[in-house]
């Protein structure tokens, strides 16, 4: 049995802090796992300055609601669940993902959750667990599944590394300068072709 797992922000769906940073003109909303590779640091410094400039989590939700999946990663995504199991592992938080994942047809999905105050500002983060993208991958192959991951930054590296056959798609180049033992894809044909690959050389065809 085969397992394919997936993050979701700049795999399928946009970085949602970006796409935020560009909506309420700060800049430095713009740091992602790409840039600050600890992501409870990093979630620290994005909601200290949600509260210093005022923004609640309605703010980014309205963000959310007017993003799609990126071009073709439905159908990627469709057909990889037609013929595998698939899991989407990430590091956002279910307040985030509930207007993606309908528009990607409700894939399961583990990830994080906030705390928000009667006032609606974001008050912490609550980390399901620390690096739980490799811990799920590792759970996995205890219950005998051949793990195929697939990600595009820092925070993906692990569940890579403890996959059967780990791949990038579309990372940026220092990142593929960090860890040239992982393939790097550019198009979903081409992460397509790479897990299918992986999968007949697990199942031994």
């Amino acid at each position: 049995m085969q397992m394919i797992c997936l993050d979701l922000e700049g795999v399928l769906v946009p970085e949602i802090w970006i796409e935020f940073s560009k909506r309420s003109g700060i800049p430095e909303l713009a740091r992602t796992t790409r840039d600050e590779p600890d992501y409870d640091k990093l979630m620290r410094f994005r909601i200290d300055l949600l509260a210093k400039n005022k923004l609640r989590l309605a703010d980014i939700q309205d963000v959310i609601a007017g993003m799609g999946p990126m071009a073709g990663a439905k159908d990627f995504l469709d057909d990889l669940r037609s013929r595998y199991q698939v899991l989407i592992l990430s590091d956002t938080f279910y307040e985030f993902a509930q207007p993606l994942m309908r528009q990607l047809g409700w894939p399961t999905l583990l990830c994080h959750k906030l705390e928000v105050d009667a006032q609606g500002f974001v008050t912490r983060h609550v980390l399901r667990m620390a690096d739980q993208k490799r811990h799920a991958v590792n759970a996995l192959r205890l219950l005998n599944f051949q793990v195929i991951a697939a990600g595009d930054s820092y925070n993906d590296t692990g569940m890579l590394m403890s996959a059967h056959a780990g791949f990038f798609i579309h990372p940026p180049e220092s990142i593929v300068a960090q860890f040239p033992q992982f393939p790097v894809t550019r198009s979903y044909p081409e992460l397509k072709t790479a897990i299918d690959t992986a999968a007949a050389r697990l199942r031994g065809g």
